[in-house]
């Protein structure tokens, strides 16, 4: 064993290589190495990678675009959902606005109508009551007739036979009263 320490000292007294740096066939072995790694990392990995980096790079464009998209669909369904419920509104206000100036309408017709019937049952009562005046005053006129000939028969004393001078004499008192009444 000692023999093997005194042949590396004396190997390592005939060169003096420093530690820290390698060997050429070390640097020459790793670079070869290195080249075929990087070859093979170009040619194999290096376009899956770029492959898949792009499909990410244009899912997210897409993605971009479809919520670009979206947004102006958005924005234009909220413009028409707006249209339109403005113009129900506007309807819903013409609706009101018919139904009332229906309403003042049908108001009117029944006030109409209520008047014109008030004014006939007013008319047929007044009809009613001047025949049921003229009724009065005939019947008022035969009872005064008769009671006044057969006050005219006690006061004279005799019966009265004669109907047509009765009937002169009931008239002609009546006339007088009447015209007595209306002066």
């Amino acid at each position: 064993m000692t023999s093997l320490v005194l042949a590396a000292a004396e190997h390592g007294s005939k060169t003096s290589h420093n530690p820290l740096l390698p060997h050429i066939y070390d640097l020459v072995w790793g670079v070869v190495v290195f080249l075929i790694i990087s070859i093979v990392f170009y040619i194999y990995v290096l376009p899956r990678f770029n492959a898949v980096l792009d499909e990410r790079t244009e899912t997210i464009r897409a993605g971009l675009e479809n919520a670009e998209t979206a947004e102006k669909k958005l924005a234009a369904a909220n413009s028409e959902a707006q249209a339109i419920l403005d113009e129900a509104y506007r309807q819903a206000a013409q609706v009101r606005e018919d139904a009332s100036e229906q309403g003042r309408k049908i108001i009117a017709q029944a006030k109409l109508e209520a008047t014109n019937e008030a004014n006939r049952v007013a008319e047929v009562a007044r009809a009613q009551l001047a025949a049921d005046q003229l009724a009065a005053q005939e019947s008022l006129r035969s009872d005064i007739g008769t009671m006044a000939t057969n006050l005219a028969e006690k006061i004279v004393g005799e019966h009265l036979e004669d109907e047509a001078l009765t009937s002169r004499v009931i008239d002609r008192f009546l006339d007088e009263l009447d015209r007595e009444m209306v002066a």
